[in-house]
């Protein structure tokens, strides 16, 4: 008798397993397809190029305007997200970054690459309200460490493949069908999304459970804090990032192929460690304090390659550990948003700090390329050191004590 009154819960705990798997898949999938967008039109600024008669600094404002549009729209987009539904406003970002694509397959123009850029920015502030809300309310609390770094993973890969695809679809293709195909991308996985089905998240759900809650503004000290804690963390990878092979040839004497392996592992290490920090994140509160611990160790290292000629092996090897802990901050930076998240409004909480990598995009590109332009090469990695620093003191600052984080629930 045990066993078949045990049974169907049995079923049910698989059924709500099964749920979750196939939830958090999709979303992974979506998140994929955001950094491959992101990506998509700087594979292809050699075709652009030569076929708009333009040059690289009106190339780059199409980035500038990208990185604006995501900025000024994440936040209202994490409100939308929570009052007409997560799923809804995700189908219409994946439709709309890959419609601007295809726009500009279909008609290339340079007028109609800075509207895609701006197009392609708005539909990117979808990604991380609509997600990150989705996987809050929908994943296993146990695992939720792991959910939010195989999601961030899924969109390290897609950036990390994005160079090869395009490259690929350019040479099949061409041009225009490479940014046709490129776009196509986000309608089918919304379509994929639509017919398998994923379930919901908004704030108007959940207030019907609760009519008498009294409303708490989104806008709070920690969500400030970690705002600000996002645009350091920013600032403390895209020097690294964008410009580190150029320092490291100018300033350390690497050859070309020397400073990309470094790059290279500094970034394939970074998404492995996405991976490591997901089972780290699971098994502490202690968010704040596991993100300051590996960026302390991260600007020690760093701080060792700026002020030493080390040798290429032990160059690739640094870049490597640093990445690495890079990637293991990923998991806990995310649960530090959601356990600051007012209930009901973690699409807002999101949308609101992912500004800070935005204005990170904006600025470091104009900070780092004064730094080389002024041939200072080493503060390309010794900047990124000054900022680790910042960031460990606002990770502590921002830490929150398992009581705290219980009786704000």
């Amino acid at each position: 008798m045990a066993d078949v009154v045990a049974a169907p819960r049995t079923v049910s705990r698989q059924d709500e397993k099964d749920d979750q798997l196939r939830t958090l898949g999709l979303i992974s999938v979506a998140h994929w397809v955001s950094h491959f967008h992101i990506f998509a039109l700087p594979m292809l600024f050699p075709f652009l190029k030569q076929q708009l008669n333009v040059g690289y600094v009106e190339l780059g404002l199409a980035l500038t305007v990208f990185a604006a549009s995501s900025g000024i729209t994440q936040a209202p987009i994490g409100y939308l997200a929570d009052h007409l539904g997560a799923r809804k406003i995700l189908l219409m970002g994946l439709c709309l970054g890959g419609g601007a694509l295809i726009a500009l397959g279909l008609h290339l123009s340079y007028s109609w690459l800075i509207g895609c850029a701006a197009l392609l920015g708005l539909a990117n502030s979808v990604y991380h309200p609509a997600n990150y809300a989705i996987l809050s309310d929908h994943m296993n609390e146990a695992r939720m460490g792991r959910a939010f770094s195989i999601h961030t993973f899924a969109g390290f890969l897609g950036g990390a493949v994005a160079p090869a695809v395009i490259a690929g679809l350019l040479a099949t293709t061409g041009g225009h069908g490479a940014l046709i195909a490129a776009g196509a991308v986000g309608p089918l996985v919304a379509l994929l999304i639509a017919l398998v089905g994923i379930p919901d998240a908004s704030a108007a759900k959940k207030s019907t459970c609760d009519v008498d809650a009294p409303k708490q503004s989104v806008i709070t000290p920690a969500l400030a804090m970690l705002t600000i804690f996002f645009l350091l963390l920013s600032l403390s990878n895209a020097g690294i990032s964008n410009f580190g092979v150029v320092a490291l040839m100018s300033g350390y004497g690497a050859t070309l192929s020397g400073a990309n392996l470094a790059l290279t592992a500094y970034l394939g290490a970074s998404a492995v460690g996405v991976l490591a920090g997901g089972l780290l994140a699971d098994h502490t509160e202690r968010h704040g304090q596991v993100a300051a611990a590996c960026f302390a160790v991260n600007a020690a290292i760093l701080l060792v390659v700026a002020a030493i000629g080390l040798p290429q092996l032990l160059v690739t090897g640094a870049m490597g550990l640093a990445g690495f802990l890079s990637g293991v901050i990923a998991p806990s930076r995310d649960m530090m948003v959601r356990d600051a998240a007012p209930a009901g409004a973690a699409g807002r909480a999101f949308g609101i700090v992912s500004t800070g990598f935005n204005i990170g995009g904006i600025v470091s590109p104009l900070l780092f390329g004064w730094v080389m332009d002024r041939n200072m090469p080493h503060w390309v990695f010794g900047g990124s050191v000054v900022f680790m620093v910042l960031t460990v003191l606002l990770a502590l600052a921002t830490e929150r004590s398992p009581q705290s984080k219980a009786s704000a629930a």
